[in-house]
């Protein structure tokens, strides 16, 4: 199987800080990679130099195989990699279809009138491919939903463009125990549509929950690739705090 992501030797340097060093990386199709580490262990990084925000400054990215340049999120967006950050970006004072087709809109002809039919019908099947089912009505504004309901917004956005991989940043961030429930169940359908993932969080309950395999950031380099079906939580815990160095790729896995 290729992997819908590869990341070979990246480095990401801010003047005389190394933020990254030498990190390798891959995600597989329908597969759920989470990506743990303490504070300043170059997560966000790593998100940015994937999604565009901030290109490396030395290795490869690979995209199904081939050698890309991801310097812009445009670029990203055209490679199938979508990202949702913690804070959503979302538009609090527009509709659940405006958030989703904000800059995208679908239009009856190029430059005509826009088709609020046919971006309403492809909201609704977005989420229901999901299975958003706690959002009664896509045009309610934003701001009225709930933190779970945001989080299904945001992840169906991503998939308007058709990704192959979607970053998913502290999704669980700040949520209830049943909002927490109904997002990692979003994720799961996302894996379930063959879609590649990566999570952050520093949910460890929620992390082996939905992961297939964990990749430990200690000091902007990889300490660990484990699968999670074989590792346990006080052994991500130490990998994270440098209790345990396994920095191979494959321990575990």
């Amino acid at each position: 199987m290729t992997p819908v992501l590869e990341l070979e030797a990246v480095g990401v340097t801010y003047g005389a800080v190394r933020a990254l060093s030498g990190v390798n990386l891959s995600v597989n199709p329908g597969e759920v990679l989470a990506l743990v580490g303490d504070n300043g262990a170059g997560k966000s990084t790593l998100v940015k130099a994937i999604s565009g925000a901030r290109p490396p400054d030395e290795g490869t990215i690979r995209v199904a195989g081939e050698p890309v340049v991801v310097d812009s999120p445009r670029r990203a967006a055209e490679l199938g990699i979508a990202t949702v950050f913690q804070d959503l970006a979302l538009c609090d004072d527009l509709d659940v279809v405006n958030n989703l087709f904000l800059g995208r809109e679908i239009r009856r002809k190029p430059w005509g009138n826009l088709d609020h039919a046919a971006m309403e019908r492809r909201t609704w099947e977005l989420l229901g491919s999901l299975n958003a089912t706690t959002i009664k009505s896509v045009r309610a504004k934003v701001a009225r939903l709930s933190g779970g309901q945001r989080q299904s917004v945001a992840i169906a956005r991503a998939l308007v463009g058709n990704p192959q991989l979607v970053l998913l940043d502290e999704p669980t961030a700040a949520l209830g125990v049943a909002q927490t429930a109904e997002v990692l169940d979003l994720v799961r359908r996302l894996r379930d549509h063959g879609i590649g993932i990566i999570l952050i969080s520093h949910n460890m309950a929620d992390v082996m929950a939905v992961s297939d395999r964990i990749h430990v950031l200690r000091l902007g380099q990889s300490n660990g690739v484990f699968a999670t079906a074989q590792v346990t939580t006080g052994e991500i815990v130490a990998a994270i705090t440098g209790a345990t160095t396994r920095a191979q790729e494959g321990v575990g896995a």
